[in-house]
């Protein structure tokens, strides 16, 4: 069990979160309980499963989450990318939300092949 806010990556997708909810307030009112909504609950998918996953007990429930907050992540790149196709977003806007996304990925990737390690080291031979 570790604490959370330690991590990079989950300050990194904290402060995403919070730039996607401002960011969303001017989606217009008819997206509000679909692409607004969406948005917003698999950005803060990623912080909150990196989250629970340090909560857990073992290596392989916390990357299991870890995978969980990639998942969410790959989904927040997606509605991204939707939300600038359909105007939106702004090119502007969405250039450097995307490349947060990426590095957050890249950061989970790099992360789960670590606690994966981990888990490796500490099994017994078969």
């Amino acid at each position: 069990m570790q604490n959370y806010k330690e991590l990079k990556v989950w300050e990194k997708a904290h402060q995403l979160t919070l730039r996607i909810y401002t960011i969303t307030k001017v989606f217009p009112r008819e997206e509000l309980y679909s692409l607004t909504n969406q948005l917003r609950r698999c950005a803060s998918g990623i912080p909150a499963n990196i989250a629970e996953g340090c909560g857990k007990n073992s290596q392989k429930e916390f990357r299991n989450f870890l995978n969980i907050a990639l998942g969410s992540a790959n989904e927040t790149e997606y509605f991204l990318l939707l939300s600038k196709d359909l105007e939106y977003l702004s090119t502007d806007d969405h250039l450097p939300l995307n490349d947060s996304i990426n590095e957050i990925k890249a950061m989970l990737i790099s992360l789960i092949n670590k606690v994966r390690l981990t888990i490796q080291k500490s099994s017994p031979p078969s």
